[in-house]
């Protein structure tokens, strides 16, 4: 059976369309049917049914898993689970490793165990290790206790690495040669494999008890005299990762190096497993997702067609500091409300500097969150960071502040209220960026997500304290 071929986006994009097409025309006719008075309604209802289901059966076979994937996330739950009923059975496991979290847990609420152990089955033991938490314990167990003995560990090694360490990524698929073989005898055993394992870019060398001695690129083996020893040709230092290693660090490594795969060895240095860019980029991905998310104030991904609860849940409690925050915002305001009812055009002004507040926080605070990911901030730099960050708040603020201190004398003909526009604007840019500073380096030495709700915090104080500050400076020098 040919393999399914890998769509370029407008083609996605197109059978989206035709799926949902196929499925509007086949609401429609069967909704023509039923109203209509004909003699063996029930046959012709049945045989325009199963017409339409084979035309879209048909269309779901051609297409890669990642691309059911996508378009099962693009459908509402009603059509994503017609459409999944129609996916043949042993494909499901392969599809529920290309779909997000949320969509994931949709369609395993949709099956039964037999199902379920019939899709696990189906997949190698790191990719049921990236889907075992979603899966109900008594089919992770039946699905274990029916895999080979090899498999088998392959996997509880998979589970017991933590999310975000390199063993979690890692694929246990690679090929290994001996350091004291020939090329001719490396090109004649991998003549023999069915095929290489995916993002195969070169052979890993090992002694007898597996050591990694060093990597063999294909680049080398196909250039080289085949005369030649594996240790004569072989790269002997190369990059290596543990298990244990921060999947953030491998991905820097990956990018630095330009790596395409890389070996993973355990304590002693023996060869367990290799990391691959595909991973990796997966990896990045979902870190760069959950971060919008967090920042955001959203607890994890969320299905876009998810049930109003669920949605209710992944949103509630950040919106919940939101409204408390707001409230502090509001009274803030409430202190000062003798001066603006003295001078209303406070009330005109004020949100201005708030606003400008806010924005240049969350700039300081997306900065410091991308550099903590980077592992590019380290002990006594902060100090550092944090006189930078001021010194760029100053600067911004003498700029905008001037600017916006001659429109306000431009609107309103006050030098004072100018003169106050302008000083309110440069001290809540200086708060601005001590909140977009200290928020992350609070969350990160307390280990928590640096940006989990870094913006709906810093919106906050930037809010509050631009009002105190506008609406006292101006209570001050002009009321």
């Amino acid at each position: 059976m040919n393999a399914p071929a890998r769509l370029e986006v407008e083609d996605l994009q197109q059978n989206l369309q035709e799926v949902q097409a196929l499925l509007q025309k086949q609401k429609v006719v069967e909704s023509l049917v039923e109203r209509q008075a004909m003699p063996k309604h029930e046959l012709v209802e049945k045989l325009v049914h199963k017409q339409h289901l084979a035309e879209l059966r048909a269309k779901l076979d051609r297409l890669h898993a990642a691309d059911i994937a996508y378009i099962l996330e693009a459908l509402p739950l009603e059509e994503r689970l017609a459409v999944w009923d129609l996916v043949k059975a042993d494909r499901d496991g392969e599809i529920l490793v290309e779909v997000s979290d949320a969509v994931r847990e949709s369609l395993i609420e949709a099956m039964d165990s037999r199902e379920l152990v019939a899709a696990a089955e189906t997949l190698e033991a790191d990719e049921l290790a990236d889907i075992a938490p979603d899966l109900p314990p008594s089919v992770i167990e039946e699905v274990v206790q029916a895999l080979p003995a090899e498999e088998r560990e392959r996997l509880r090694a998979a589970l017991s690495f933590p999310e975000g360490a390199v063993g979690a990524l890692m694929d246990f698929d690679h090929v290994a040669v001996r350091e004291d073989v020939t090329l001719e005898a490396v090109t004649r055993y991998l003549r023999r494999l069915d095929e290489l394992p995916d993002h195969t870019d070169q052979l890993f060398v090992v002694d007898r008890d597996q050591v990694l001695k060093g990597t063999l690129p294909l680049a080398r083996l196909i250039v080289s005299d085949l005369e030649r020893e594996v240790r004569q040709v072989m790269v002997a230092e190369s990059v290596k990762l543990s298990p244990q290693d921060r999947a953030e660090d491998a991905a820097s490594a990956f990018e630095r190096y330009d790596l395409v795969s890389a070996p993973v060895v355990d304590a002693a240095g023996r060869l367990v497993g290799r990391l691959t860019v595909d991973a990796v980029v997966d990896y990045i991905r979902a870190k760069s997702a959950e971060s919008q998310l967090a920042e955001a104030g959203l607890q994890q991904e969320e299905d876009v067609f998810a049930p109003v609860l669920d949605s209710f849940k992944n949103r509630w409690s950040w919106l919940a500091v939101n409204l408390v925050t707001a409230f502090i915002a509001s009274r803030v305001i409430g202190v000062f409300e003798d001066s603006i009812a003295q001078l209303v055009a406070l009330a005109a002004l004020m949100p201005i500097v708030a606003g400008i507040g806010g924005n240049s926080g969350n700039q300081t605070s997306t900065m410091i969150v991308r550099a903590l990911a980077l592992g590019q901030i380290h002990g006594g730099y902060w100090t550092k960071l944090l006189a930078k960050e001021v010194g760029v708040a100053l600067l911004n603020g003498a700029v905008w502040g001037t600017l916006l201190g001659a429109i306000a004398y431009f609107f309103y003909g006050n030098v004072a209220l100018g003169g106050v526009m302008a000083m309110a604007m440069m001290l809540n840019l200086v708060l601005a960026a001590l909140m977009g500073v200290a928020i992350p380096w609070l969350r990160a030495r307390f280990g928590r997500d640096p940006a989990a709700g870094s913006s709906v915090l810093i919106t906050a104080c930037t809010d509050s304290g631009g009002f105190f500050i506008f609406l006292g400076l101006a209570t001050i020098f002009l009321v």
